[in-house]
């Protein structure tokens, strides 16, 4: 379930402060003194809340069986195995006696949205430089924690369950699933549909070839972290949301922050932020066919989305394929 991708949630509805109490009695975790729905929150599903004994996120309601049992697996595992700081202890309440759903309680890490509109404003270019460099590295230190086998995480025997068949068809599949998806809201025409098969084969003996399954995260962008200045320079303070995490290729991390910044007029950016993490990978070996396979997964997403919400920003005559193809070749320079 974990690598599922949710376009929706369930939302917290009315929560009353005697119910707050409630929880935090539950963790013996003081006295209740403030509480407020996140701006940034996954979809309605989080709010913050401040007591005695800290502040804290309590994320509730959830979007299907087990999310937050698999967040807590992640979040105990990237705490223990890596130097990226999350939001441990993860807290979890599986009783629906307090909100009529069960509910995961974790500490509010310190710092700011790289989106924020604020801090954008106080950024300079060596700071934006710095903090695209940083997040690599971020990812590079993500991206150590190695397993043997690629699949997801099953809540129900807390072990990894292996994709069937192997990671490239299973990444394949999906590929093409989310492109059937998007017949439904646009035209992707029989010319779409073989040049997307044409990217996939060209890619396909780069992910036979590939046997270093690892963390991805499934959702890396400016809404999952946070960022701190100190007298050392930017941190990372804080990676969180871990509802949609798998074991498999790591560059599939690359795409969301990779678009973020050439839709910004920031390549720059962009070139230093898969410059450093290139250079920091373990797995280098055909880097540029893997990249343009999710990429390509991401531009499907954002279509689908894009044509069903109608909040189209591109030339509305364009095909698909040239659409997604002028991209990706913009991204695939900057690896050169």
């Amino acid at each position: 379930m974990t690598a599922k991708i949710y376009f929706a949630s369930n939302k917290l509805g009315d929560i009353e402060d005697h119910q707050l109490q409630l929880m935090l009695d539950r963790f013996h975790l003081g006295k209740l003194i403030s509480s407020e729905k996140t701006a940034h929150g996954v979809m309605g599903q989080t709010m913050f809340v401040t007591s005695s004994a800290g502040e804290f996120v309590l994320k509730g309601n959830p979007i299907f069986q087990g999310q937050f049992k698999e967040e807590k697996f992640f979040v105990e595992h990237l705490d223990k195995r890596t130097n990226v700081a999350v939001p441990a202890p993860y807290l979890i309440d599986e009783s629906d006696d307090i909100f009529g759903w069960s509910y995961s309680l974790m500490p509010r890490l310190p710092g700011t949205h790289l989106n924020a509109p604020q801090l954008q404003a106080s950024l300079h270019a060596e700071d934006k430089k710095e903090i695209a460099q940083l997040l690599a590295a971020t990812l590079v230190e993500l991206h150590s924690w190695k397993v043997e086998q690629y699949g997801e995480f099953n809540p129900d025997n807390h072990l990894v369950r292996p994709f069937e068949g192997s990671y490239k068809t299973w990444l394949y599949n999906t590929v093409r699933y989310w492109l059937d998806d998007a017949k439904k809201y646009s035209v992707i025409t029989g010319k779409d549909m073989e040049w997307v098969e044409d990217v996939l084969a060209s890619s396909a003996a780069a992910f036979d070839e590939l046997h270093s399954p690892c963390f991805v995260m499934g959702d890396f962008k400016p809404e999952n972290f946070l960022l701190q200045q100190n007298t050392d320079g930017w941190q990372v303070s804080g990676v969180f949301d871990f509802t949609t995490s798998y074991f498999g290729d790591g560059v599939a991390d690359l795409p969301r922050m990779t678009e973020l910044y050439v839709e910004n007029g920031e390549e720059e950016l962009a070139r230093q932020f898969l410059t450093v993490y290139f250079d920091g990978s373990d797995t280098k070996e055909a880097f540029m066919e893997r990249f343009k396979v999710h990429m390509l997964h991401r531009r499907i997403l954002v279509w689908g989305c894009a044509k069903a919400t109608n909040q189209v920003t591109w030339d509305k005559d364009l095909s698909f394929s040239r659409w997604a193809e002028g991209f990706m070749e913009s991204a695939a320079r900057l690896l050169l």
